[in-house]
């Protein structure tokens, strides 16, 4: 009999719609390597849908609060479900992007200087000197991300309005000139480093990850041999210190712009990272040579408990 998979997705973050996409593809895929699949949409009765399902592993494809956050992670350990992916404590850790960067520090990964403060204090008055960049501390996919330039008079006014739906507390970091990179882990091997170049606008936000022709991939990046060694080196050190499991994402950037300082920092690690058509781990993956089925089926493989 082939394994049964519960591919989870849906869920009701902001990210809704980009998880579905991606539990549409690996369920699609996973039943193109034999496995028995059924898509579940994430809903509040999840612990029902899945003591009445009862499959030998759930696949998670869920992504932003409750699904990365350790939450669905802790349901699954409860019901005694195999599952993908990283741990209670390793979601829980690197979704809160201040604590991820404490647990990184410590490790001795480099990290950019911030710190927490409250929106609306953000709204009144520069909490850094621009520039510097405001981030929700538990979002994903660029979600309520906010870039303020050098020279720009007034602090972000758009976190003071009614709508900010991410949060009083926001992480407040020094912006990082230079590249974009990102790195895969998978199990205990860091793999490729690409290079991510929005095709339109100035960074790499939610239209630049997700639209068709959003963003230019550059695999393998284009950097000097040993600071793609580091950015391995940094991607792994920060999966290992965050406990994570399965595969993981870690984004960098690396200051390699005229008279800039030459810093290669960490801004996070992605314990459910993006498994779309245009997602970065299914490419970085292929290019260490495992097709998008055989990625899926490594992850089903590799699921166990008390991760």
């Amino acid at each position: 009999m082939p394994k049964h998979v519960a591919v989870l997705m849906g869920g009701w973050s902001s990210e809704r719609e980009v998880s579905l996409s991606s539990g549409t593809a690996c369920a699609r895929a996973l039943e193109g390597q034999g496995y028995r699949v059924t898509p579940v949409d994430v809903q509040p009765d999840i612990a029902t849908v899945l003591s009445a399902l009862r499959p030998d592993v759930a696949f998670n494809a869920l992504h932003g609060p409750a699904g990365e956050d350790g939450t669905i992670q802790g349901l699954l350990e409860i019901l005694k479900i195999p599952y993908t992916h990283s741990g209670v404590l390793a979601s829980a850790l690197a979704m809160h992007k201040e604590r991820a960067k404490t647990i990184m520090r410590a490790a001795g990964v480099s990290v950019p200087e911030g710190r927490v403060v409250n929106r609306h204090e953000a709204a009144k008055s520069h909490p850094l000197a621009p520039p510097y960049v405001v981030k929700p501390i538990a979002e994903g996919s660029s979600m309520g991300v906010i870039i303020v330039r050098e020279g720009r008079s007034h602090p972000p006014q758009e976190l003071a309005r009614p709508d900010w739906t991410y949060g009083d507390e926001v992480l407040v970091e020094t912006y990082i000139p230079g590249r974009e990179l990102t790195c895969a882990v998978m199990g205990d091997r860091a793999l490729g480093v690409i290079e991510i170049k929005p095709a339109t606008g100035e960074w790499y936000d939610f239209d630049a990850k997700y639209a068709e022709g959003g963003s230019i991939h550059v695999l393998p990046a284009e950097i000097k041999p040993n600071v793609y060694q580091r950015v391995q080196e940094l991607s792994l050190t920060a999966h290992q210190a965050l406990g994570c499991r399965g595969v993981s994402r870690a984004d960098l950037r690396y200051d390699d712009t005229p008279g800039g300082t030459g810093a290669l920092v960490v801004l996070e690690v992605n314990t459910q990272p993006g498994m779309t058509q245009t997602s970065l781990v299914p490419e970085i993956a292929a290019h260490a040579g495992f097709s998008f089925g055989e990625l899926v089926q490594w992850m089903v493989e590799d699921a166990t408990l008390g991760r």
